[in-house]
């Protein structure tokens, strides 16, 4: 009797092609790649992350786009780079009313880079600023506020008094004159709101008058508490952009479908 073929494997059993680095003959540089393929692969069976990024990235984006849509891109960067030149200058500043000025003024004249660095942490928070405002001005005329991303824009208008106080306890830092006195004036400002302004007031001074507890609590919320809300809160506005998607420009209107109107007629 003629022997029977045997049935082929399925496709999950089949071996799979050598991918670089598994040759017979594998370079240095093949070999790497394998190691940074085999960690990838490691971390995404265990954590799934594959499949958020996914989510995040591959999504429909509305005819018309344009370079407008770029502005909240480019506030995120402005403050990751906020953060980043933030984190080095901390390792210099000392946040004390008899040392803050020399702190600063010995990263501007005798650290390393440390001039180009403060320069890009203080005309970058006003460009931050700038973005923000640009970036909601954005978002309101093309009327990207609107059902179903309200939550969106709540989010968003609650960064920008975010990036706004950041701003403002940073200011104080560098505790010369012209930012001890602007300081003054602001927290008076505060200080005249309604219900809640005396309260903001002292809280911010640390007391009824500026002093050591005044800077070094400007310092802990433009440090600690401020960063870490903008942060949670840009999760949490890239979470419902990428849920809800994005609003076409204003000018473009959708095109009625013929064939779902002589359904309704």
């Amino acid at each position: 009797m003629p022997k029977l073929k045997l049935p082929a494997p399925p496709p999950a059993l089949r071996p799979r092609p050598p991918r670089p680095g598994q040759g017979p003959n594998p370079t240095p540089l093949d070999q790497a790649k394998e190691a940074g393929i085999g960690a990838v692969d490691w971390i995404d069976e265990r954590t799934s992350l594959s499949g958020a990024l996914r989510w995040t990235m591959f999504r429909k984006v509305p005819k018309g786009t344009n370079w407008f849509y770029t502005l909240g891109s480019a506030c995120m960067f402005a403050f990751l780079s906020q953060a980043t030149t933030g984190v080095f200058l901390a390792m210099y500043y000392d946040p004390s009313p008899t040392h803050a000025y020399e702190s600063a003024r010995h990263i501007t004249n005798d650290v390393f880079l440390g001039e180009f660095v403060r320069g890009m942490h203080k005309w970058g928070s006003t460009v931050m600023v700038i973005l923000v405002f640009l970036h909601m001005a954005r978002t309101f005329f093309f009327g990207a506020y609107k059902y179903p991303r309200e939550l969106n824009w709540i989010v968003g208008a609650v960064l920008l008094i975010l990036t706004m106080l950041m701003s403002f306890t940073g200011y104080l830092l560098p505790f010369d004159q012209r930012s001890y006195w602007a300081t003054i004036v602001g927290v008076n400002i505060n200080g005249t709101g309604p219900i809640v302004g005396p309260f903001l007031s002292d809280f911010l001074r640390g007391g009824a008058e500026f002093g050591a507890t005044t800077l070094s609590r400007f310092y802990a919320i433009h440090m600690l508490l401020v960063p870490g809300g903008i942060a949670a809160l840009i999760g949490a506005h890239l979470y419902l952009v990428a849920k809800l998607g994005t609003t076409a420009p204003p000018w473009l209107k959708a095109k009625p479908d013929d064939k779902l109107r002589e359904e309704q007629v």
